[in-house]
């Protein structure tokens, strides 16, 4: 079998195990809009006193960082947990397919829900907020690319973190103590003049997905969105190798 027809195999094989979890599959696309609904209602947002100190556009890339972070971290990193209990990893040994094969499946499965649960968060954010985002081929084409890019990345992390963790549940907590100072300290919701001139922001590769997306939504600097994809992109392919090199070889 080739490269190509051993990916497809494990795509479609995670692709139903996915399916599969109904619960998991309800709150991937339940979690954003209930996440636009809480900040855009509930809490306010807006460039006038709102809570996020931005124009519903810009905040639209901080719900889409959410996102982008939270669910491929938890859903890989317990994948990994699922796989080191069942001793997959042992039987994937006797397999053609390596680790790096097996990764990118699993991340382009990611790609492809996280990006749908994406697509319902930006259409719930300009209903729900009444964000005027830029709507063209080349900004679909951006936040496509930014959102791909930066579930690998964090499909990367997410495997090391499977990988070094002692259960599902330390998955979880360590997931989720990675994500919750990197969404509050990587220019999302907490506008980069509020933040300490010594926090090295550009450090968290959150940072520049958030300023591309916002660049690109609100079309507010030219060739921002170029520059920090290409950072993000360069990230990426570094967690992907990282996350497939952490992986057992067996259990």
């Amino acid at each position: 079998m080739s490269r190509v027809g051993r990916v497809s195999a494990e795509v479609t094989a995670a692709r139903k195990a996915f399916l599969r979890r109904r619960t998991a599959v309800f709150f991937t696309f339940f979690f954003p809009l209930l996440l636009v609904v809480i900040f855009g209602t509930v809490i306010g947002t807006g460039a006038a006193g709102g809570f996020l100190g931005g124009t519903p556009a810009e905040n639209a890339a901080a719900y889409l960082a959410v996102v982008v972070l939270f669910t491929p971290l938890s859903r890989v990193g317990s994948e990994v947990a699922r796989s080191r209990e069942g001793n997959r990893f042992e039987k994937l040994a006797t397999t053609p397919l390596s680790r790096v094969e097996w990764l990118l499946a699993h991340s382009l499965v990611n790609v492809a829900v996280i990006g749908v649960a994406g697509l319902l968060l930006l259409v719930a954010a300009v209903a729900v907020t009444g964000a005027e985002v830029v709507v063209s081929p080349t900004s679909v084409l951006f936040v496509t690319a930014f959102v791909a890019t930066g579930v690998v990345a964090f499909c990367g992390v997410g495997a090391v973190i499977g990988s070094v963790a002692d259960s599902q549940d330390g998955v979880i907590a360590a997931a989720n103590g990675l994500a919750l100072p990197l969404i509050l300290l990587s220019e999302t919701f907490v506008p980069p003049a509020a933040l300490p001139g010594w926090l090295p922001t550009e450090l968290s590769p959150l940072t520049y997905f958030a300023r591309g997306v916002r660049a690109v939504l609100t079309e507010s600097a030219a060739g921002a969105g170029a520059a920090n994809l290409a950072v993000l992109a360069a990230v990426a392919a570094g967690a992907l190798l990282a996350g497939a090199f952490a992986l057992p070889r067996t259990d």
